[in-house]
């Protein structure tokens, strides 16, 4: 079964966007994973989002 995925335009101030494409260097990810991935950690620490593997929350491609 494919993960559905959609596009979201983001306006992001261009030091952050720096960083995360470092972060993501560092990680061997895209950008765009990295920032899903922060995104999902982020939602998960905050009780908003079902743990991984839930049929509510699909894996992630991180890129690797």
């Amino acid at each position: 079964m494919a993960t559905e995925k959609k596009a979201y335009p983001l306006r992001i101030n261009a030091a952050v966007l720096e960083a995360m494409q470092r972060w993501s260097d560092d990680e061997l990810r895209s950008v765009n994973a990295q920032i899903e991935y922060v995104l999902r950690e982020a939602l998960r620490k905050a009780g908003r989002l079902k743990p991984a593997g839930s049929k509510a929350d699909p894996p992630v491609d991180d890129g690797h």
